[in-house]
């Protein structure tokens, strides 16, 4: 006997054929909806150079890579996830966390000491409480924050995705202890009804 779907399932759903950047993913041949973001996000900063070292952090199933790549044809491209990523032209994967002390070790070896650009997608795993997930994607944050004051060039920039909640103080306070330029930037492209928020960081203060 099939299973009734419960009304919040069904909203989805018919929320989700009748987005059009799930359409646009489809005729554009995108792995995730999240690719537009990034091409939102590019377009209005200008991150993407084609001659830079960049890495892809929580890069799976591949849509940021995907767009990454297609900016980016003589530079690096690195991207790293805990998860598989299926092969992506121009794109180098690391399969492990970046927290890892060896995998950061290789992923330096990889852009021989040199990245331009870091860029986050990741979100922590969801448990249905929403105050819980927005602290952990916001760990991920400035986890990922700190990692990229060791690696990037003073005129670095870097951009994470966290969730807007009681972390956002923290991760705007400890952005401006790192970069010189800080901006929240919420795209077109993400959901009205998420809380998700991207942070646009640049110019390393103290470069160690």
């Amino acid at each position: 006997m099939k299973k009734k779907l419960k009304s919040g399932s069904k909203n989805w759903i018919k929320r989700h054929i009748k987005d059009r950047y799930v359409q646009l993913k489809r005729a554009k041949g995108y792995r995730s909806r999240s690719a537009f973001k990034l091409i939102e996000i590019d377009s209005k900063f200008n991150i993407l150079k084609n001659n830079n070292y960049i890495l892809d952090l929580g890069s799976a199933p591949g849509g940021w890579s995907q767009v990454i790549s297609e900016k980016i044809k003589k530079g690096r491209i690195l991207a790293i996830d805990i998860l598989p990523m299926e092969k992506i032209n121009n794109v180098d994967f690391i399969l492990g966390d970046f927290l890892n002390k060896n995998i950061q070790s290789k992923i330096m070896r990889l852009c021989n000491n040199k990245l331009d650009t870091i860029v986050s997608d990741m979100a922590s795993n969801t448990t249905g409480n929403k105050d819980l997930d927005s602290i952990r994607t916001s760990e991920l944050c400035i986890n990922a924050m700190e990692f990229s004051k060791l690696v990037l060039s003073k005129n670095g920039i870097f951009l994470s995705k966290f969730f807007m909640g009681s972390t956002h103080k923290e991760i705007k306070e400890k952005a401006d202890e790192i970069f010189k330029k800080v901006i929240f930037y919420k795209p077109d492209s993400s959901r009205k009804d998420s809380r998700e928020v991207y942070i646009f960081c640049k110019n390393i203060i103290n470069q160690h």
